[in-house]
């Protein structure tokens, strides 16, 4: 289980006061003869103390140090943060014992003793660094710790979805409705055109061969993935004719790019089965293509509304977000909204 920030701030500080307070009622009890008034002076001034030096020593290292890509730079910050941390512990705890020595009660002559003890600067200095240290090293294995946890759950999650996507990714290619539908169309046409019904199953073929083939495969090049594009509209104009406009805006420069395979495939198919295909007087499908800042930016317009049905599954979009995911991580982006009458599908794949 990966514990949320509020958990992990709650963690920290119940451990904080239960540490500190253990540490402190541990020194003081191990003393002898000392009143009751410098055993509740020590133990409290001691857990405040120490909660608020470490308290600022976590807040700096969280904010400055970068424990997912660790570098030297890194480690000098906490060596410093850890210096700074115990010459502040030990002046708070030289300041307020002298100020209990000074304006306090009168003391016994085991407390005089006891101070006296504690009355050099070396003897600070060597409880101060350990003290730090051992709350310095506790912290970072936890953090250590927490790290390689998160790291485990998350190779956990990832294989799950890339098993889960490798499945969608199946289904979402080998659509039967689309098959069974251009099958249907093709036989028709057998009976005007025979010529054109041949070149159809073969462009029919061809999807059905590139889905198959390359389910397995993370990237592709552009222009193979665009004639699979050329045969899938080719066989929808079978049956939306007309009413199917098809417009390929793609910039040459990005033909050679290497994309994860359907992923155009199964914009434009989004784009005809819930968008073109629900219009009776059709409409047009816009795909654009281009190199920008880095990215290959891959836009998919279609005429319609943005209207997602309770009853569909939305297998294509999850699929393309899933492989983006894992591909890519955060680095790529998917969006799909309505701008003035088309719904617009976008896309950012980074190519380096």
């Amino acid at each position: 289980m990966q514990l949320t920030e509020s958990k992990r701030n709650r963690f920290f500080w119940i451990l904080q006061v239960l540490g500190w307070g253990f540490i402190n009622m541990l020194s003081v009890f191990i003393l002898k003869k000392i009143s009751v008034e410098l055993v509740v002076y020590s133990i409290i001034t001691g857990i405040l103390i120490g909660i608020f030096s470490t308290s600022l020593l976590r807040w700096y290292l969280k904010r400055n140090v970068n424990f997912e890509g660790f570098d030297v730079k890194d480690f000098v910050k906490i060596l410093v943060s850890f210096f700074v941390t115990t010459g502040l512990f030990g002046f708070l705890n030289f300041g307020l014992g002298y100020a209990y020595v000074k304006l306090g009660p009168e003391l016994t002559e085991a407390e005089i003793q006891h101070f006296e003890n504690y009355d050099a600067i070396w003897i600070w200095i060597v409880n101060s660094l350990f003290i730090i240290g051992a709350w310095t090293v506790t912290y970072l294995v936890i953090k250590l710790l927490l790290k390689l946890n998160k790291d485990r759950i998350e190779r956990l999650e990832l294989n799950t979805h890339l098993k889960q996507a490798q499945l969608n990714t199946l289904k979402g290619q080998i659509n039967p409705h689309f098959m069974f539908n251009s099958l249907n169309n093709i036989r028709g046409l057998m009976l005007e055109d025979v010529e054109k019904s041949r070149e159809m199953l073969t462009k029919l073929s061809e999807i059905l061969r590139y889905s198959l083939t390359k389910n397995n495969i993370d990237a592709i090049a552009v222009e193979e993935e665009l004639e699979v594009v050329d045969n899938y509209i080719d066989l929808s104009k079978i049956q939306l004719e007309d009413r199917l406009e098809f417009v390929n805006e793609v910039d040459k420069e990005t033909l050679k790019l290497q994309i994860p395979p359907m992923i155009i495939q199964l914009l434009i198919e989004n784009a005809v089965k819930h968008g073109i295909s629900n219009l009776k007087q059709g409409g047009r499908i816009v795909l654009n293509l281009k190199q920008e800042d880095g990215l290959l930016i891959i836009e998919v317009k279609n005429t319609g509304r943005l209207q997602i049905g309770k009853n569909t599954t939305q297998l294509g979009l999850k699929n393309i977000r899933q492989r983006l995911k894992l591909l890519y991580a955060d680095k790529a982006s998917f969006n799909l909204s309505e701008i003035t009458g088309e719904v617009v599908a976008h896309i950012k794949i980074p190519l380096a």
